[in-house]
């Protein structure tokens, strides 16, 4: 994966850069990918935040200078994919879906370098009681790669900000970890990828915590909720899609199913935060009209307390799995697919960055834009979204 040419694009202001990067397994070198473009075209982010394997690159991105993250990103994405050799074969052939399932199946049976394991013996013939009896792989080599490859003193003390979500397994309750609130060790980066039942749950102070997907696979509603002054542009990286095509087969079922479940209603987040800022505007000018009596009035204190931020800039881009993909391209680790996943990120970042409707958009002090500009499905929109 030759490094990008460093290109130009607008002006750099002094908007807030914020990265929020999805759960997907390994569909995950497409963040990588995206993040490489990122860095070189447009800045370095000052926030990331993720979810599950979008935990895992967000702290390799905080966890390291900058001049040395996409070398770490790509070392991590060269070990996970260095079990299964590159096929001799193009995407454009026939057997490419066959090969991978080969490499999907060998994951799933063997495990991946540098990440999982499978127990032996199997979970139901270890101890009840034991973590090791509710999970079905070791993630001891995860953490063992996580420790080598983030220096954990930068990533808490650094100049960027980290937040991983994670589940509360005894309560139900979504957790974030955060570096601006928390101190942060390798526990809480696997806590945020801990998928149920390939995975333990990960103890942290007493409590145990399973994947943050089984909520919500993406930190977008946790940004947005965090206060803050400066203008905000937020590039949202997705791994699943939530629009495709009616499914055919049992086996396109079960792939439309997962890309449904972890799509996690981006959109939704987003029309939301429009929503409340245009409520939220549109109280401070109601209150300004009030007469002195009443602005003491419980609930005119109370429309006063609705936050009314800064604009942001909401830029999603979103993978978009190939004709030969199946329901196992999340954990079809091969190195050919892992390479293809970190282009199209590149890909889709710089053009993204290039695109006129980017690099022209208005820069007004409040409200929320956002911007889908590599989308090929007939839902998109083809013009970014403003109110």
């Amino acid at each position: 994966m030759p490094t990008a040419n460093r290109l130009k694009t607008a002006s750099v202001t002094a908007d807030e850069c914020i990265l929020v990067l999805q759960g997907g397994g390994a569909l995950g070198a497409y963040q990588a990918g995206v993040f490489e473009s990122l860095s070189q075209v447009y800045r370095e982010p000052s926030w990331v935040a993720g979810i599950s394997i979008g935990a895992i690159n967000a702290a390799l991105i905080a966890g390291n200078p900058p001049e040395q993250r996409v070398a770490r990103l790509r070392e991590f994405w060269d070990l996970l994919s260095s079990g299964t050799a590159p096929p001799a074969v193009h995407s454009n052939l026939s057997g490419r879906d066959w090969l991978n399932e080969a490499s999907a199946t060998r994951a799933m049976l063997f495990g991946v370098p540098g990440f999982y394991a499978p127990r032996v013996p199997p979970a139901p013939f270890q101890p009840r009681g034991t973590l090791a009896a509710i999970s079905y792989y070791d993630t001891a080599p995860l953490k063992a790669t996580l420790e080598r490859l983030i220096d954990f003193k930068l990533l808490n003390d650094g100049p960027v900000r980290l937040s991983v979500g994670a589940v509360n397994v005894r309560s139900g309750n979504f957790e974030y970890f955060d570096t601006g609130k928390h101190h942060l060790d390798a526990r809480h980066i696997m806590a945020s990828g801990a998928l149920p039942p390939g995975f333990p749950p990960v103890e942290i102070d007493g409590e145990h915590y399973w994947d943050g997907g089984l909520v919500s696979n993406t930190p977008l509603q946790y940004v947005l909720d965090q206060p803050g002054k400066m203008r905000r542009v937020v590039f949202q990286v997705d791994l699943f899609a939530a629009t495709g095509a009616l499914p055919t087969t049992l086996n396109e079922v079960t792939e439309r199913e997962k890309d449904i479940r972890f799509s996690s209603r981006t959109r939704l987040n987003t029309t939301n935060e429009m929503d409340r800022q245009v409520i939220a505007q549109a109280a401070q000018r109601l209150l300004a009209k009030l007469p002195p009596a009443l602005r003491s009035d419980p609930d005119a204190l109370a429309l006063a307390a609705t936050r009314c931020e800064s604009a942001v800039d909401v830029v999603h881009l979103i993978y978009r799995s190939k004709h030969y993909e199946s329901q196992s391209k999340d954990y079809e680790f091969s190195r050919l697919s892992m390479q293809e996943h970190w282009s199209s990120g590149r890909a889709d970042m710089a053009h993204t960055l290039h695109d006129a409707r980017w690099v022209q958009r208005s820069r007004s002090a409040s409200g929320v834009q956002v911007f889908d500009l590599t989308s090929d499905h007939p839902g998109a929109a083809s013009q970014p979204v403003q109110r």
